[in-house]
């Protein structure tokens, strides 16, 4: 295999230079017309050449290499298949036609010849420190660790193709499985129907547990003081008084309801004019609203206070 160099660019012939993976248009490509054996790439084992493969597109990398001939992503396909491994794949080939590619397409496309700069600068990197002698030991990793690694990074693109197509195959919404469709806004009524016949009706109408009455209206007689029982008391207080005496004294005692204290009062008021009008004892009031003052009358009437009867 010749060494590369960099008067392998400047000599280069006007014409398109035929790269592997790569043909002019136009132009049959046949084992005659390749390059010249010293130009070509060999086989580690066999050292035998390996005519180029054309290819109809000019932007796509074909590789020649030992056991394996097409597109670069083929070769990862190969080695998934375990038909092409890529530790035993000759990395120095690898980068003569890589370079190769690269001079041929910034000829054709620029922009295709940018998308692989930084790839063919470290593949040539890589070349030069393959075919020169390995430099003393200064840091820096040798031509071989660098095609390991450049290895490494094939295995690895594989992987990472692999890993990206497997995500592709898993089943994904509104190709293999669909949401389910939202239930439509219809509303449900309820309307009963009752098959019964009249006398059903009329039963259930009668029997209604809100037509059932409680009987009569009764009203619990309340317990309060009456005007009888004011009469019988000033009469029995008021012999034993000398002195005028307010209307309050007079009233019984134990009266806790309200009801029951206004009733006391005006049963003993209505007492009190009664026998004042029948002379028993004298009524008496200071000012307007003031408080009211019994007190027995001179001389006691024949009458005692309990026959007095009461008008209505």
């Amino acid at each position: 295999m010749a060494p590369w160099t960099a008067d392998d660019e400047t000599d280069a012939p006007e014409t398109p230079i035929v790269a592997e993976g790569t043909a002019v248009p136009g132009e049959e490509i046949t084992p005659e017309s390749g390059p010249e054996s010293g130009d070509q790439p060999t086989a580690p084992d066999e050292g035998e050449e390996l005519p180029p493969v054309a290819a109809n597109d000019d932007a796509e990398l074909r590789l020649d290499l030992d056991g394996y001939e097409g597109p670069i992503d083929i070769l990862l396909a190969l080695a998934r298949d375990q038909k092409v491994d890529l530790k035993k794949i000759s990395i120095l080939e690898l980068a003569d036609q890589y370079l190769a590619f690269i001079n041929h397409a910034r000829k054709l496309r620029l922009e295709l010849a940018a998308d692989y700069l930084v790839m063919a600068a470290w593949l040539a990197y890589l070349k030069s420190r393959l075919l020169l002698p390995e430099p003393p030991a200064d840091g820096e990793p040798s031509g071989v660790e660098l095609a390991a690694a450049l290895a490494f990074q094939l295995q690895r693109l594989e992987a990472m193709q692999k890993a990206g197509q497997a995500m592709l195959n898993l089943p994904q919404l509104g190709r293999d499985t669909f949401l389910r469709g939202a239930p439509e806004p219809i509303k449900v009524v309820d309307i009963p129907v009752f098959e019964l016949s009249l006398y059903e009706l009329l039963k259930a109408y009668g029997t209604h547990p809100g037509r059932k009455r409680d009987g009569m209206l009764q009203i619990q007689p309340l317990d309060l003081f009456s005007m009888d029982d004011a009469l019988k008391r000033i009469g029995d207080i008021i012999g034993r008084t000398l002195d005028w005496t307010i209307l309050q004294n007079f009233l019984p005692e134990g009266l806790r309801q309200p009801l029951q204290r206004r009733a006391a009062v005006a049963a003993t008021f209505a007492a009190s004019l009664e026998l004042a009008r029948s002379g028993i004892i004298n009524l008496r009031q200071d000012g307007l609203f003031g408080p009211i003052y019994m007190k027995r009358a001179e001389p006691l009437p024949a009458t005692h206070p309990s026959e007095v009867t009461h008008h209505e």
